[in-house]
């Protein structure tokens, strides 16, 4: 064989290669998601998931450190089972969601965190969150 048809071979090979091994490589890097009822979610926390309920409680607290929304799911604060958070930061991309949300099902996507023994998801934007049909 030539040299320049050699160099050619050797090169959709390794262009082969990087194309299977990054697929293989992103294949393993691809995390599952759990869809979860707000129950469910202690038992699943750091991992991703999509969690739904209704909005039992909402509050936003403006003047507390960081001024978080509050949206509890199925359980109303201080029985609650899971949180969605929004920190003040985030807030504005959401408008008010401690009145538009509340009383509605929805759900989130997100990481589940625990806080005080207590699952939740921070939200940072409103992709996040959006309305679901009624169970």
């Amino acid at each position: 064989m030539k040299p320049r048809a050699t160099l050619s071979i050797a090169l959709l090979f390794l262009f082969c290669l990087s194309l299977f091994s990054s697929s293989v490589l992103h294949g393993a890097a691809t995390e599952r998601t759990f869809h979860l009822d707000p129950a469910e979610t202690s038992s699943h926390a750091g991992q991703m998931a999509v969690v739904c309920g209704v909005v039992a409680s909402a509050k936003y607290s403006e003047t507390t450190g960081g001024s978080p929304t509050f949206l509890n799911l199925d359980h109303a604060y201080p029985d609650h089972v899971f949180t969605i958070l929004i920190w003040g930061i985030h807030r504005s991309a959401f408008g008010q969601p401690e009145q538009t949300l509340a009383g509605k099902r929805i759900c989130v996507s997100g990481r589940i965190e625990m806080y005080r023994g207590r699952p939740e998801i921070v939200a940072k934007v409103p992709s996040q969150i959006w309305l679901d049909a009624p169970k």
